[in-house]
């Protein structure tokens, strides 16, 4: 969340940041209400303090001095109850309506409204070209019996599928991949809970609206969140604590999942989206000061592992109206996959990469060191190492033969049994 004091300073700044979000946001009434919520916190620390004094008093007095003191004191215990009362709906409408603003966008974030004006950086690698019509992932799942997702809508419902014979393989053999990489590189793996607390997906941040909590599965009777990202569960890890040693490098294998709620009707076929799947996340504790330098190197990792993959990709901004909630600036990578559009081919998002500098840190009050006997929040990173579903799927459309039989990647053959190649006799 925003500090109220950096809002009561600089409203303009944050009024800019919103209408730059396209959100709508009555900044001038919270201010108005944490007027008011600070002038009854002192309304009742003084009457706190009078009660003290009084009581004070008390010990030291005796006769109709006494009572008059015990009653007064009566007194003043009935007024604190009713302004300690109306002091905590102040603060419950005062958190919620803070907790709802989103971050401030950077000042490199380009400005606009939607996914529609998100800015292409650049484009990496060759497309693969083919003597026929590149097939489709589906396709060519079905064909080798990799992708079931007839059977997984019996079992599950919609937006389900089971991997089965060299897929499972192929997961498996991403994840060691990177995580050989990543731990060269200084990062711890986790394999974190993928339940958290309500409060711990709050401090996160991505309940705050309608669209992000219709987002989320929630197990009622247990009060618990299923994690969209292994991010949701490593992050809190640190939750009201002073860390020592940064920057702190976390890599979290999990399962992640997701309603899609907002997805009706889209990408309804295959695996593309779905409501469960896994994922190898970045996450990165950083000083503020470097914050920045460790956003690139975020962003050079996830191009590094896509590219020994050679899977060609291209990297895109993402703008102000496409931010999430906590971000204040966003990468994304997106996959060439030749099979889609009837083997057009079209570039799928299969990474993000954000800074959400103290925003959640300061939700979460996780802080650092800074100077002698002070403490700043902490800045937080998060960003996709590989989503495996995606990255099956962009192997199989860019790695297909002609024959069906779809070769497999050089850097993966070490983890592969042997197996060079899928194909089907």
């Amino acid at each position: 969340m925003l500090d109220i004091k950096f809002i009561r300073e600089n409203p303009e700044v944050v009024k800019k940041a919103l209408r730059d979000r396209n959100v709508e946001f009555d900044l001038d009434y919270l201010i108005q209400l944490d007027e008011k919520r600070r002038a009854k916190i002192k309304e009742v620390d003084d009457m706190r303090a009078s009660q003290n004094q009084i009581s004070d008093a008390i010990a030291r007095l005796q006769g109709e001095e006494k009572n008059e003191k015990i009653n007064e004191s009566k007194e003043i215990k009935t007024k604190l109850g009713h302004a300690e009362f109306e002091l905590k709906a102040i603060e419950e409408e005062f958190n919620s309506l803070l907790y709802k603003i989103p971050n401030i966008p950077l000042d490199d974030v380009p400005v606009g409204k939607d996914e529609s004006e998100n800015v292409v950086l650049r484009e990496v690698g060759e497309k693969p070209k083919f003597d026929f019509t590149p097939r489709d992932y589906m396709e060519i799942g079905t064909r080798l019996d990799l992708i079931d997702t007839e059977r997984a809508a019996k079992v599950s419902g919609s937006r389900f599928g089971y991997l089965k014979n060299e897929a499972v393989l192929l997961e498996f053999a991403l994840a060691q991949f990177a995580l050989e990489r990543l731990r060269g590189d200084g990062f711890i793996p986790v394999v974190p809970p993928v339940l958290i607390r309500e409060k711990m997906m709050r401090g996160m941040g991505y309940i705050d609206s309608k669209k992000d909590s219709e987002e989320r599965y929630f197990l009622e009777n247990d009060n618990l969140f299923l994690v969209g990202t292994s991010e949701q569960s490593i992050v809190p890890m640190h939750a009201n604590e002073v860390l020592d040693v940064i920057p702190l490098y976390y890599v979290g294998f999990s399962s992640c999942f997701r309603r899609e709620a907002g997805s009706y009707g889209k990408d309804t076929y295959g695996i593309l989206r779905v409501h469960q799947f896994d994922k190898l996340e970045m996450i990165v504790f950083s000083p503020p000061e470097i914050s920045g330098v460790e956003h690139e190197h975020l962003l050079e990792v996830a191009e590094w592992l896509i590219g020994e993959l050679k899977i060609p990709y291209r990297v895109v901004q993402l703008c102000t109206g496409d931010l999430s909630q906590p971000s204040a600036i966003t990468y994304d990578i997106e996959a060439w996959l030749p099979g889609q559009k009837g083997g057009e081919g079209e570039y799928r998002e299969t990474h993000s990469i954000s800074n959400t500098t103290n925003y959640q840190s300061r939700r979460l009050n996780i802080r650092i060191p800074y100077g002698a006997g002070k403490f700043e929040f902490v800045h937080i990173l998060n960003g996709t190492a590989l989503a495996i579903g995606r990255m099956l799927i962009a192997i199989l459309e860019n790695y297909q033969q002609e024959n069906g039989s779809v070769a497999i990647p050089d850097v993966l053959q070490p983890y592969m049994a042997g197996i060079k190649i899928i194909k089907r006799a």
